[in-house]
C-alpha cells in the first residue's frame, strides 16, 4: 500500500517511484507512474541505474560521454512528463551501478510503489520478464508495478475494474486487497475481489475444515463467507468503492486470468518471507505477470 512515511514527526507520503532506461516499456511504465502519482497527490521519482560500456562498443564514448548521454536521456523523459503534468512533483537520481537490482531495491525501500516496464509480445506470452525484475520483484519491500510496453492507460479511461485475488484468512491478504481498494478509490474504479478455490484432495481433507464448510452450507458458501470476511473492512473504509465479489472454482491463476482482460489492472500478492532458496515471485503471481494484458501490481505480504 502507498502508505505516508514521517519524517521529523511530520506526515509525507512516499513517492511512486518509476525505474527508467530509455526503452519503450520503461517510458510507459513512467507515464503510467506520473498518472497514478497525480491521481494520490504523491511525488514522482525517476530513477536510472547504468552501468559504462567499454570504449570498443558499438557507439559507446568515453565515460564522461555516456553519463552525459544518460543524463540528457533522464531528463528528457521528465521533461515530457513535467510536459503533461506540470504540476507533478518530479525529481530524477540518475546511479551508476554494476548492480541494478540493488539500486532498484534500494529505490523501492523509500517508494510507495516501484514502477517498471515489461516487454510483452501479445496476450497470450503476456510478460517478458527479466533477471532483473524477476529478482527486484520477488524482493521488494514494497509493491511493484509491472507495466507492458505500449500501455497508454486506455483501461483507466475506460474505467475498468481493478481486479484483486484473495486467498487463506483475512489477515492474509490485509495489503493486498487494501491495496487493491486504495488504487480503485484514486480512479473511482469497481474493484473485482476474487476468490479461487478446488475441492479438498485426500491429502487436504480434514473433518474440522469439512465441518467449518457445512456449518457454512457448503464448500461454495464457506468460499464466499471467506471473502466477505476479507473485504468487510475495506468496505466499512472506502464505502465509496464498489466490490464485487467473485467466487469461482478452479486455480487461483487461471481464475484470476479469465476476469483480468476486463481489468485496468490486476493485484495479486506474493509472500515477503524468503525461504531455504530464497525470494519467490509465487506461483498465482508468476502466471498471472506472464499472461495478463493489463498492468499487473505485485504486493508482498506476510
Amino acid at each position: 500500500m502507498d502508505v505516508p512515511a514521517t519524517q521529523g514527526g511530520t506526515r509525507m507520503t512516499r513517492p511512486i517511484t518509476a525505474g527508467v532506461d530509455g526503452s519503450e516499456e520503461s517510458l510507459a511504465a513512467l507515464a503510467w507512474a506520473a498518472r497514478e502519482a497525480v491521481r494520490r497527490e504523491a511525488p514522482l521519482h525517476v530513477v536510472h541505474a547504468w552501468r559504462p560500456q567499454a570504449r570498443d562498443t558499438a557507439g559507446a564514448g568515453d565515460r564522461d560521454a555516456q553519463e552525459q548521454w544518460v543524463r540528457d536521456s533522464v531528463a528528457e523523459s521528465v521533461r515530457t512528463v513535467t510536459g503533461r503534468h506540470p504540476d507533478l512533483p518530479v525529481s530524477s537520481e540518475v546511479r551508476e551501478a554494476d548492480d541494478a537490482v540493488a539500486v532498484l531495491l534500494a529505490a523501492a525501500a523509500e517508494a510507495g510503489t516501484l514502477v517498471l516496464g515489461s516487454r510483452g509480445h501479445g496476450a497470450v506470452v503476456g510478460f517478458l520478464l527479466g533477471s532483473v525484475g524477476q529478482q527486484v520483484i520477488a524482493e521488494a519491500p514494497r509493491p511493484v508495478v509491472l507495466v507492458r510496453a505500449g500501455d497508454d492507460g486506455a483501461g483507466e479511461a475506460a474505467g475498468r475494474e481493478v481486479v484483486v485475488g484473495q486467498q487463506g484468512e483475512p489477515e492474509d491478504s490485509t495489503d493486498v486487497i487494501g491495496f487493491a481498494f486504495e488504487t480503485a478509490a484514486a480512479r473511482g474504479a469497481t474493484v473485482r475481489a476474487v476468490r479461487a478455490w478446488a475441492l479438498p484432495t485426500v491429502f487436504t481433507y480434514s473433518p474440522g475444515s469439512m465441518a467449518l464448510a457445512d456449518e457454512a452450507g457448503g464448500l461454495e458458501a464457506y468460499e464466499r463467507k471467506a471473502l466477505g470476511e476479507a473485504l468487510a473492512p475495506w468496505r466499512e473504509r472506502f464505502p465509496e468503492v464498489p466490490v464485487i465479489e467473485h467466487v469461482e472454482m478452479g486455480s487461483a491463476g487461471q481464475v484470476l486470468l479469465s476476469v483480468a482482460g476486463a481489468a485496468q489492472l490486476t493485484v495479486v500478492g506474493r509472500r515477503a518471507r524468503r525461504t531455504a532458496v530464497g525470494a519467490r515471485i509465487g506461483s498465482v503471481a508468476h502466471g498471472v505477470l506472464h499472461h495478463a494484458d493489463c498492468p499487473v501490481a505485485v504486493v508482498p505480504h506476510t
